[in-house]
């Protein structure tokens, strides 16, 4: 027994708990399925980029915030080996017609000076506009239709007024002339490429336009945090590599030349056993609608041009004023779809692990993509997870460029920061459709300036306390204990929310609750007059940076908070400049002491304006705080003129409220007396609009019609009489006294 006590005893693991592992939403299932990459640790991820042909808006903020905090997620949380390509569409119908109606419409302008004609030729456009829009079937397209034309006919008639009027000088039409110009664009656009769009030969115009306005988008990426892709893919450098694709599809018996084009058979298709057509929404499988607009306002083909309607272009032969390349079948350029499968194909190969795009991109385009590359591979896995982001929309309606409803990227910057608009889209979950308005950004506002403020907190604490040695470590209470249960907690939701399809609103929400556990452990520490725990506070503020930059909600690499403006590679501004301001907080505490001792009232307003004028405009908060040393926090310097110019609007509208009650009142009291001043026997004369006969009293007795007053309205009015008689004896009787004492200080001074 003895000799079995001194050898070591049998030793069992633990059981341990079950660990969540990331699941994410999977539009080709409609639901969450476990994340299992294909190769180990490496991820292969396709996403849909802009085309090119306008300003950069919120609704592609939707997608590129989103899909940027969940590549920072995978890369950085759950430390996946991600490769990321996008593509930059520069070939489409879209960027075609509006290259060609900007260079039409500018060379109108230029040669269009006659009012008259301008004046015609825009009557003339809106004929055919407005049989588009009674074609339209989508109902907000329909709406926007009808507010051009509306806007479009006002303009017209008010040019139109002033041509027909007297004779006016030529300057005095500019004004109207312009405001058709701009009223009816799109009008005059459509007309004008209906009549000369084919005869546009300079097609320098579409690579100008689209390297204008890539170079838009990517300073708009810039400006909200969005890290750049691994690598960038342009369809006009792929053109060789989608007609060999192409060519491959066509070999596989999947598409089929016809008259120039190519098209790719559905039918064919999903007829093969080994494929499937429209995996992603086959509820719209034949949606006429969905799969012309897929095709272009530019691509309608003859009739008999395809075997069948749900067929669509691979490869599109080229009419008169489009851009061209060529091909095996002619000179022509690509289909919208091959585009992406091509690019993607090339870089990632036979199948990707993860392609993201969209929502509205679900059908036709990432159904007709997932069925020209598994026909070109002969495979049925070119995708394994398809993530979608939901629609932003503003008043209900989807954002959109067609639409003409959308808010800039560069609009929104005006009015929010980066980081209040990353938190918008991760207070939501990204693949829900989110409404773009005052109140979801004031939420945003909200959780920035409630978790900005928790972090300067600690900053103050940590600068109060001991960092090292014996005083820097204090036995923990319950408290503590209880603080730090709350904290584990925290990371273990944390951690399941983002194994949860990566649900930041839920992460956030774990961590706004510990903030607030935070916050009363260090009102409680602080009415006990003790120090809050220094590491404990340290270590939470360490890990909520922690996470809020992987979502790239906080740049930069310092350990704690924001960073502050002005801090660089080379040095933290917060540790060089705070010491000195420690000692400016300190000497103006002393001196508003000395002040308040001596009723010394002009050093203490010098002390005020120090805090309230000075230092905001140095990005420096100072809050005065009763019985305590004034806390320094360093703030971001525009945030802070914000917040003044906030303070002083409510400010002024407060002291506007009270002079208008002032007024009001004092109005009220000037009728009052004048009131007073009318006799009984007047009051009623002048209302003939209600009365015709009055008694010697001046009392009503007949009413505008010549009808006898009924007993009840007698009474009535006798009642007003007597009120107004009692009030104007009063008059008399104040003006008498007045008098009186006049009088008397009048024969005092004789």
């Amino acid at each position: 027994m003895e000799s079995k006590k001194r050898s070591q005893p049998s030793w069992s693991p633990p059981q341990g708990s079950t660990v969540p592992t990331l699941h994410l939403y999977n539009s080709l299932t409609r639901q969450k399925e476990p994340f299992v990459p294909q190769d180990g640790k490496q991820v292969k991820w396709y996403g849909c980029g802009p085309t090119v042909y306008d300003a950069s808006h919120m609704g592609h903020a939707r997608s590129y915030i989103s899909f940027d905090i969940l590549r920072r997620v995978l890369t950085h949380y759950f430390n996946y080996d991600v490769t990321y390509v996008m593509n930059i569409t520069d070939i489409d119908d879209k960027i075609i017609k509006r290259g060609r109606t900007n260079y039409l419409i500018e060379e109108y302008i230029k040669k269009t000076s006659c009012p008259k004609q301008v004046l015609k030729d825009a009557k003339e456009a809106m004929e055919p506009f407005e049989c588009k829009m009674a074609k339209e079937e989508n109902p907000d397209k329909k709406e926007m239709y009808k507010n051009i034309i509306c806007k479009s006919k006002a303009a017209i008639e008010t040019l139109d007024g002033v041509l027909n009027g007297e004779k006016v000088p030529i300057e005095q039409l500019e004004k109207p002339k312009q405001g058709v110009l701009v009223a009816a664009r799109d009008p005059l656009c459509d007309w004008l490429d209906a009549q000369h769009g084919h005869e546009v030969s300079d097609k320098s115009i579409f690579s100008t336009l689209t390297q204008h306005w890539e170079n838009e988008y990517h300073k708009d990426m810039d400006s909200i945090n969005v890290l750049p892709a691994d690598v960038l893919t342009r369809v006009s450098e792929y053109v060789p590599e989608i007609v060999t694709y192409v060519q491959q599809i066509i070999d596989n018996g999947f598409a089929y030349e016809s008259n120039g084009s190519v098209y790719f058979s559905t039918t064919k298709f999903d007829s093969d056993p080994d494929h499937h057509y429209a995996k992603l929404v086959p509820e719209a499988f034949g949606n006429q609608a969905a799969l012309q607009e897929g095709e272009g306002d530019l691509s309608i083909c003859s009739l008999g041009e395809k075997r069948s309607q749900n067929d669509f272009a691979l490869w599109k032969a080229s009419k008169p004023g489009e851009p061209e390349w060529d091909s095996p079948w002619g000179k022509g350029r690509p289909g919208w779809h091959i585009e992406c499968s091509v690019m993607a194909s090339s870089l990632l190969g036979s199948s990707m692990d993860i392609h993201t795009g969209g929502y509205d991109l679900r059908f036709p385009h990432h159904d007709n993509e997932l069925a020209q590359a598994e026909a070109h591979y002969a495979n049925d896995n070119w995708v394994r997870y398809f993530l979608h982001a939901g629609h932003l929309t503003i008043a209900g309606c989807k954002m959109s460029k067609s639409l003409k409803n959308f808010i800039t990227i560069k609009d929104a910057l005006e009015k929010y920061s980066s980081r209040q608009i990353r938190f918008v889209f991760l207070l939501h979950s990204w693949k829900d459709t989110l409404d773009y308005s005052t109140d979801t950004m004031e939420i945003a506002k909200a959780f920035e300036k409630m978790i900005n403020e928790f972090f300067l907190n600690i900053k103050d604490i940590l600068r109060n306390t001991p960092s090292s040695g014996v005083a820097a470590f204090e036995k923990w209470t319950s408290l503590e204990i209880n603080l730090n249960e709350q904290y584990l907690a925290c990371k273990t939701k944390v951690h399941e929310a983002l194994c949860d399809s990566i649900d930041t609103k839920t992460a956030l929400d774990a961590m706004r609750t510990v903030v607030g556990q935070c916050n009363i452990y260090i009102q409680e520490r602080k009415t006990a007059k003790q120090t809050p725990n220094r590491m404990l506070l340290q270590n939470i503020g360490v890990y909520l940076t922690k996470i809020l930059r992987i979502f790239g909600a906080i740049e930069g690499d310092e350990p704690l908070g924001f960073p502050i403006a002005g801090s660089t590679q080379n040095g933290n501004l917060e540790e060089t400049v705070m010491p000195y301001l420690n000692v400016l907080a300190t000497f103006r505490d002393q001196t508003r002491q000395t002040a308040r001792t001596l009723k010394a009232t002009e050093i203490l307003n010098l002390c005020d304006n120090l805090r309230d004028e000075v230092l905001p405009d140095l990005g420096v908060r100072l809050e005065d705080r009763e019985g305590e040393a004034a806390r320094v926090k360093l703030e971001d310097k525009e945030t802070l003129l914000k917040e003044r110019e906030l303070v002083r609007k409510q400010a002024e509208e407060k002291q506007r409220k009270k002079d208008e009650a002032k007024r009001k009142e004092a109005e009220k009291q000037a009728a009052k007396e004048a009131q007073k001043r009318i006799p009984p026997s007047e009051m009623f004369r002048k209302e003939t609009d209600k009365y015709s006969k009055f008694d010697d009293k001046g009392m009503p007795t007949h009413d505008a019609s010549g009808k006898e007053l009924s007993g009840k309205q007698v009474k009535k009015l006798t009642k007003l009489y007597q009120n107004q008689e009692k009030l104007h004896n009063e008059y008399l009787k104040s003006s008498r006294n007045h008098g009186a004492n006049g009088d008397g200080a009048c024969a005092a001074n004789s």
